[in-house]
């Protein structure tokens, strides 16, 4: 009697028990866009919409969650206004819509982008909104006051910012890859006060600014017990001691515009460039290690815009026209290719044991994983996808273009 009370108490509690209760920023919080634990439809569509709440403006930021709390930016069309939104995540309700700077003669934007595309950061009693060079500020994630802001990090972005902000040791780390300057910052994230600044110190070949850009998102990784802050950019991508800004390696990879976030795993760094390839690197050097530590690179089916995933030893990509990658991570062989419905920037997601591509123009498609190819549903839902999901328990907060989406079985 008593060890079966034990079992029904157990059941129970693994039963109810939360798979992810925070999606603190771009991809997770792993930065590798994984929700394995969640519980979430195999189709998405109309049917399994809990609430949708319309978002203003024009805004391609990934939403991020903090318990109840989802924030994500958008901005006019025009970038004349810059907002900080926060919806509660049980109703939809808007909580905070927050108007955060005025800009009277906003740089230009390419259409394919927004003023609005970083994606915040969110931890206890703190949001990070980034808005490019023109504005990083720290909110009360209650009262949504303005707790320190940086006005004064200047680049020309050229086309519009992209690079969302990461937090890591009690640093905000952002990349300003410009058309004008090429920096990484390290902001104290209590004051916002500069840690310390270091120059790209790239070797472009060119003197052209607009093959100098990039839009990339770091990731701090583990290498033998000592982090490393992954950093990529236009030409190269530079790996930073996350303490103090030190070079520790840097590779190159040609290439510009890369706005994909790293993914290590099985040993590798794995870069694209944002032209159409990418290097898998072994992250052990020093100095330049272009001729030593590249393990294989290529350039067939290789997404120009949105991140990978690396699930159970295999490796998967989206390109922007659609083609569906998966390869061998450890040597870039590829083990099936197929075509999914649609256009892509927004990042694919692997959640209760499948993958999801969210197109541009709202076809959806759900995969099942393995060295075989299986569609499980292809479905449509809004008007299109820039931002990349969240998922918080078994719950997908989902952005369109217009529309800010709760999914549930």
């Amino acid at each position: 009697m008593r060890l079966l009370i034990f079992s029904l108490v157990m059941t129970c509690l693994t039963t109810t028990l939360p798979a992810q209760s925070n999606w603190p920023e771009y991809r997770g919080p792993n930065g590798d866009g994984q929700a394995p634990d969640a519980n979430l439809p195999v189709a998405i569509d109309e049917a399994v919409v809990k609430w949708q709440t319309p978002i203003h403006g024009k805004g391609w930021s990934s939403p991020v969650v903090w318990g109840d709390q989802i924030w994500l930016t958008t901005a006019t069309k025009d970038g004349t206004k810059m907002y900080a939104i926060c919806v509660d995540r049980q109703s939809g309700k808007v909580i905070h819509d927050l108007l955060l700077l005025e800009n009277a003669e906003p740089a230009f934007c390419h259409p394919l982008n927004s003023y609005a595309t970083p994606t915040p950061i969110v931890e206890t009693g703190r949001v990070y909104i980034h808005f490019g060079s023109y504005l990083t500020t720290c909110l009360d994630s209650q009262s949504g006051e303005v707790l320190w802001k940086r006005l004064d990090l200047e680049c020309d972005h050229h086309r519009g910012p992209a690079s969302s902000p990461i937090l890591h040791d009690g640093k905000l780390f952002v990349a300003y890859d410009g058309f004008d300057v090429q920096y990484v910052v390290a902001l104290d994230k209590n004051t916002g006060e500069t840690v310390w600044k270091q120059n790209r110190n790239i070797e472009y070949g060119t003197d052209n600014g607009d093959r100098m850009k990039a839009y990339c998102t770091a990731h701090v990784i583990d290498v033998d017990g000592k982090p490393q802050l992954i950093c990529p950019s236009a030409a190269a991508t530079v790996a930073y001691n996350p303490a103090d800004g030190k070079t520790l390696w840097k590779v190159y990879h040609q290439g510009m515009n890369a706005s994909a976030r790293p993914l290590y795993g099985q040993g590798l760094v794995f870069i694209t460039n944002g032209m159409g390839s990418m290097v898998a690197v072994k992250p052990t050097g020093s100095g330049d290690v272009t001729a030593t530590h590249i393990a294989w690179s290529d350039q067939k089916g290789v997404a120009k815009k949105s991140s990978q995933l690396l699930i159970d030893g295999l490796f998967y990509m989206t390109s922007d026209d659609g083609i569906v990658t998966c390869r061998e991570p450890e040597t870039g062989e590829i083990v099936w290719q197929k075509r999914a419905k649609g256009d892509y920037a927004a990042s694919p997601i692997y959640a209760d044991g499948r993958i999801y591509l969210f197109s541009m123009d709202g076809d959806i498609t759900t995969l099942e994983p393995g060295r075989k190819y299986k569609r499980l549903a292809e479905t449509k839902l809004g008007d299109g996808f820039m931002a990349s999901p969240a998922i918080v328990n078994d719950q997908m907060i989902l952005r369109s273009k217009s529309t800010l989406y709760s999914i549930e079985n």
